[in-house]
Parts: structure tokens; C-alpha cells; sequence
């Protein structure tokens, strides 16, 4: 009985509290710290940056987030697979070897396993309650252009990224912002870019990759699943000593596994909430055009902007590790893997990733939120009651329902959970080398802490893993930026062959 009593909600959370307070409010303060836009609401400069970043390579690349939409849905399906060894430079080279370890789905699947989670539940109906319908819309028009920032980074970290003798790919931010910096004469900047942002990946992948979604995960489990008369009521850390078994099975096979396991989970886990979401939406049917009435109506009314703005970007990306992570850069790691010979055939094939995320799983939510009359707006509501209000939008269709979302929320928190894994130690063994010690020493941590995330409230690591998230971005952007000219060569270069291959 020792072990449940060291790790108690309460010890935990005055030592959490001792750790992740008044040292790191500086870094907290600094990060979060927000734009003024009425005298009682303001954005957080760095969401400010990502909408700059993202507005700007859409016009850059000439909306490649719109104009090669439907080429990337023929490289997921695999239509270009045989552009890797038959293209006119691999005849000339007589190379037909093709680097990486998993299939674009794959590497889709596993990006989107870490940005689909709670953010498209609970921060939507956070954004609501404060916007309103409005909001909606702004949310869609983030996620379009989010989709032009994530088809960079994913181009550079396949362009940069290493593969060991093993056919192990490391890449991501730490290298295309060492190299490719390094190739434009700022190689000391570069990897100071580089270690700035492996360690707050690691952060991040502690605490709002793991501690978060597990506690959120369990709170509903909790709520829905557990009667508060129960043994086993409020002892969290039962919880995350399974998540952490799970977890651990899984991370021990490499991206490889993970790979695997998340190209099962992410289509079933969107399919069942999907599926919720549809049948009550097919119930109030009725009520859908008058839903999407208020969604524009309410779009440009200054509730509505700063819902869509304040709501989904502070509120929901935050707690939702930034729903898609477009400009964050860590989708990058994940997409560094796939197996191909054209960076721009991955950027093209993550650029789906925001769309599927923000553009189609928020939008459900919102409308099903809207229709059930589950939004009062003006409030102000915690993660937890974020969820719960949909639970509730749900059950207003079918009573069983909540239960179902209990499901897909434990299915989204695991599958988020094994993905940030891979970006974490990734960073790790940028900063401390590849050997399996490193490798064991960086996931034996990360399921330990996996445990205290379950038992704990959390209340200050939360904001610090926010801020570590968040600040991935000032070091990526800046890479973004002046890498810029190497992704559109890229694109163009890819464009030119699959030209060709339609010719013949």
C-alpha cells in the first residue's frame, strides 16, 4: 500500500506544484505572454507568429494548401509509389534504394494520432462557450491555412533527415535546422536552434504528449465509467500504471511499431467518434441549416472572432497540444520516416493532416454541440467540463453514447500519447546520442511519467508544458523561414516527375 500512498493525488500535486511553480512562471510568463486586443482579452504572441507563418506560405507556395489538395490524396493512396524507382534520375544513377521505414499512411496516421485528440473535444466546446457558433468558421480558416505550415516542415524534415546503418531515419527540426541552416553559412545558429528546440520537445513530449492526455483521459473514464461508491474511485494512478504497461509495449518497437499500431487505431478510433457524431447529426438533421446560419452569422460578430481566435488557439490548441501543431514542428519527426526519395511527396502528404484534424473532426463537434443546444456562450469552462459537454451533446442523441465517447477519447490519449513518445526521443537522442541506454533511459521516464499524469491535477504542469509546445515554434519558424527556397524547389522537382510519369 506504500507505492499508491507515496504517489497520492495530493502528494503529487504539492510536489508538482513545488516543482513546476514560481521556478518556471518566468518561462511561462515569457512564452504565453499575450497581445492586447480589447482591455480584456488578448492573444499569446506566439499563436500570433503561427497565423503570420501560416498566412504567409500559403501565399508563398501559391495555396498549395488548396491547389494540390487532391495530388496528396493520390500519394496516400499510393498512385506515385512507382515514381520512387522509376523516375529518370534513379535510371541515370542506377539507385533504386528507398530511405525510410514506414508507408506515407503510416506516417499520415501516426502525425494524426498525436494532433486528434482532446483539443477536437473539449477545446471546441471551450472556443464555443466563449465565441459562440462563430467560431466555427475561424477554426476551419486556422485549420486551411495551418495546412501550408505543415507541408513545409514536413518537406524539410524528409529532405534533412539521417538514416543510421540500421535503416533507422532520425529527423525533424534538430536536423533540417542544423543542416540546412549549416548549408546557408549559419551552421553555429542553426544548432543552437537546433538543442533550443530538442529540449522543449522534450518537455513537451512529458508533459502535454503524455501527463495531459492521460489525466484527461481518465477524468473521463472516471466520470462516465467508475461509480463514485467504487474501491477504485479517485485512485488514478491504477489507471496510469496500465496506460503505461500499454504504452510501454508499444514504444519499445520503434517507430516501426508505433507505425503499426496507428494505422489500425487512428481510422477506428475517428470512425467510432465519427460515427457518434453523424448519427445525431442525421437525428436533428432539421436543425443543421439553421446551425450552419448561426456559424456564419456569428463568425463576424466580435464574439465569434475572439471565440475562433481566444477559444480555439489559446484555449483548445493549447490544451489539446495544439490540435494540428502546424508551424510547431513536431509533426515533422513523425513524417522524417516515410519511405520515399521526394521530400515534397511527404509535405504534400501532411498538408491532410490539419485538414482531417481541424477542418473535419472540429467542425463535426462544433455542429453537434450547436444543434443540441449544449453551448451557453459567455462562459468559461475547464478542460474537463469541455469534455463532458459533448458527452452531454452526444447522449442527447443516444443515451449509450457517452460510453462510446469514453472509448475514443482512451483511444485518442494512447494513440497521442505513443506518437509524442517518438518525437520525444527523438529530441532526446538528438541531445544524448542513439545508443539503446539512451533509448530505454528516455522511455523507462516516459511511462513514469505517464503514471504521475494519471494521479495528479496538474495544475502548473500544465501551463509549463504549454509554454514548452509553444515554444518549439520560435525555433522552427525561424528554420521555416529561411529554408523556405528549398521547399519550393523540392515541390517543383516532384511536380516535374509526376508531369512526366501523366505524359507517358
Amino acid at each position: 500500500m506504500l507505492f499508491p500512498l507515496i504517489i497520492s493525488e495530493k502528494n503529487l500535486d504539492q510536489n508538482i506544484d513545488r516543482v513546476f511553480g514560481d521556478a518556471t512562471s518566468w518561462f511561462v510568463d515569457a512564452i504565453l505572454a499575450e497581445i492586447p486586443i480589447t482591455s480584456s482579452v488578448g492573444i499569446p504572441w506566439v499563436v500570433v507568429v503561427l497565423l503570420l507563418g501560416a498566412g504567409y506560405f500559403t501565399i508563398y507556395f501559391k495555396f498549395v494548401n488548396i491547389r494540390n489538395f487532391f495530388t496528396a490524396l493520390q500519394v496516400v493512396r499510393g498512385k506515385y509509389d512507382v515514381l520512387e524507382t522509376a523516375s529518370e534520375e534513379k535510371k541515370t544513377t542506377g539507385d533504386s534504394k528507398v530511405n525510410g521505414e514506414v508507408s506515407h499512411f503510416q506516417a499520415l496516421t501516426t502525425a494524426v494520432s498525436a494532433t486528434v485528440g482532446l483539443g477536437n473535444i473539449a477545446g471546441v466546446a471551450i472556443a464555443l462557450s466563449i465565441g459562440g457558433p462563430g467560431a466555427t468558421l475561424w477554426m476551419i480558416i486556422i485549420g486551411i491555412l495551418g495546412m501550408s505550415s505543415k507541408f513545409v516542415e514536413c518537406t524539410l524534415g524528409v529532405k534533412y533527415r539521417e538514416v543510421d546503418n540500421e535503416g533507422k531515419v532520425f529527423g525533424g527540426p534538430m536536423y533540417y535546422l542544423t543542416k540546412g541552416l549549416g548549408e546557408k553559412g549559419y551552421a553555429k545558429f542553426g544548432k543552437i536552434l537546433a538543442v533550443i528546440f530538442a529540449i522543449m520537445c522534450i518537455g513537451g513530449s512529458f508533459g502535454g504528449g503524455n501527463m495531459f492526455q492521460v489525466n484527461q483521459a481518465y477524468k473521463l473514464f472516471e466520470h462516465v465509467m467508475i461509480s463514485e461508491n467504487s474501491m477504485i474511485y479517485g485512485q488514478g494512478w491504477v489507471f496510469g500504471v496500465i496506460m503505461a504497461i500499454l504504452v510501454g509495449v508499444v514504444i519499445i518497437g520503434g517507430i516501426k511499431k508505433i507505425a503499426s499500431v496507428t494505422d489500425k487505431i487512428v481510422p477506428f478510433m475517428v470512425l467510432i467518434y465519427m460515427a457518434a457524431v453523424l448519427i445525431v447529426l442525421v437525428m436533428y438533421s432539421a436543425a443543421i441549416p439553421s446551425a450552419f446560419e448561426a456559424i456564419w452569422q456569428g463568425a463576424f460578430h466580435p464574439e465569434g472572432v475572439l471565440g475562433g481566435f481566444v477559444g480555439v488557439l489559446v484555449q483548445g490548441f493549447r490544451r489539446g497540444a495544439f490540435s494540428n501543431e502546424a508551424g510547431v514542428g513536431s509533426a515533422s519527426i513523425a513524417h522524417s520516416a516515410v519511405k520515399t526519395n521526394f521530400p515534397a511527396s511527404e509535405g504534400l502528404v501532411a498538408l491532410l493532416e490539419p485538414f482531417i484534424d481541424t477542418v473535419v473532426v472540429c467542425t463535426m463537434t462544433a455542429l453537434v454541440l450547436i444543434i443540441t443546444g449544449q453551448i451557453n456562450t459567455g462562459m468559461i469552462i475547464s478542460d474537463e467540463e469541455g469534455v463532458l459537454l459533448t458527452a452531454s451533446a452526444l447522449e442527447s442523441g443516444v443515451s449509450w453514447f457517452p460510453y462510446l465517447l469514453t472509448i475514443a477519447v482512451l483511444l485518442f490519449a494512447f494513440s497521442s500519447m505513443i506518437s509524442w513518445s517518438y518525437y520525444g526521443y527523438q529530441a532526446w537522442s538528438y541531445l544524448f546520442g542513439r545508443g539503446k541506454r539512451t533509448e530505454y533511459t528516455y522511455k523507462f521516464i516516459f511511462c513514469c511519467f505517464t503514471i504521475i499524469g494519471a494521479s495528479a491535477t496538474l495544475n502548473s504542469v500544465t501551463d509549463f508544458s504549454d509554454a514548452m509546445i509553444f515554444a518549439m515554434m520560435v525555433p522552427n519558424m525561424i528554420g521555416l523561414f529561411l529554408l523556405s527556397s528549398k521547399v519550393r524547389d523540392e515541390l517543383k522537382r516532384y511536380m516535374q516527375v509526376i508531369g512526366n510519369m501523366t505524359k507517358q
